[in-house]
């Protein structure tokens, strides 16, 4: 049986600035329409952590009973390795979406009921990444689902429950936190290519191979500052999310230096914290500001 060390290494705790941070960068976004609510901006923190530890948890179980994890580098994979057993892994999933999904349904009826049926999308978009018969993750479309759910649904969803409207700086917020949680998953499957197209695994990183794929995590971070830059327009304190960049600057590095497997590990960590770094600078910014 796995440890409880086992267990939180197979949630994928580096994973969780990409629930965390959305939710900060939309609380400050709420803050500068005007409706910052500590009760909503719990809730839609619970919301994605349990939305996040419930996909990894997922995928693990997934990945697992396909085989796509017999052979992988990087955190512990509790099925893959034979640690937990499948139905283990899959009801600790089930789990966690579920009180994701509790958290949500509060949040809505607090708010705009019709996000019910957002948080549903979102729970089905957990599941199927890697699970049912025909798993979108397979099929290159991750990034594009983390772009989707862990920035433009995280942060302006965050903002909207609180301040009951969305504007531009949100819209902003969201692109920047959605394309440096895609580059969290971008290094990822940088790292597994090799396996994953050996395990028929048919990421977006294996469509694009090694060179687009460093071209394209790279491509994300200047996304995520240009948003920053266009965030300067509403009040230059924005500009204090610059403050992430050496970090990003670190994370870029063992890609442009045409690093891989385990080398690029650090890529994932460093890439988070960037992330992280970024949106408590902007949400102070804004709340500052306002």
């Amino acid at each position: 049986m796995a440890s409880l060390a086992q267990w939180i290494a197979g949630a994928r705790p580096r994973t969780l600035p990409n629930a965390v941070a959305p939710v900060i960068a939309g609380s400050g976004a709420a803050a500068w329409a005007g409706g910052a609510d500590l009760l909503r901006a719990g809730l839609a923190l619970l919301v994605a952590v349990a939305l996040i530890v419930g996909v990894n948890y997922a995928n693990d179980y997934s990945d697992g009973i396909r085989g796509t994890d017999d052979d992988r580098t990087g955190p512990v994979r509790l099925v893959g390795a034979k640690l937990a057993t499948p139905q283990a892994v899959r009801a600790v999933a089930v789990g966690a979406l579920l009180l994701g999904g509790a958290a949500g349904l509060t949040l809505a009826l607090l708010s705009a009921p019709w996000l019910i049926a957002v948080g549903a999308v979102c729970i089905a978009g957990a599941w199927l990444y890697t699970g049912g018969s025909r798993p979108y993750g397979y099929a290159g479309l991750g990034e594009v689902a983390v772009f989707v759910f862990f920035g433009l649904v995280a942060v302006l969803g965050t903002q909207y429950t609180q301040a009951l409207r969305i504007d531009w700086v949100g819209v902003a917020a969201a692109v920047a936190a959605g394309a440096l949680s895609s580059a969290v998953l971008v290094a990822n499957n940088l790292r597994d290519i090799p396996t994953d197209a050996a395990s028929g695994k048919i990421t977006l990183a294996v469509r694009l191979g090694d060179s687009r794929t460093r071209t394209l995590f790279l491509s994300l971070l200047a996304v995520a500052a240009l948003a920053t830059l266009a965030m300067t327009a509403a009040t230059p304190w924005c500009a204090l999310g610059f403050l992430a960049t050496p970090l990003a600057v670190r994370a870029a590095a063992p890609v442009r230096g045409g690093r891989h497997g385990a080398e690029l590990i650090p890529v994932l960590r460093d890439t988070g914290l960037t992330l992280l770094v970024w949106a408590v600078a902007v949400a102070g910014a804004l709340a500052l500001a306002r």
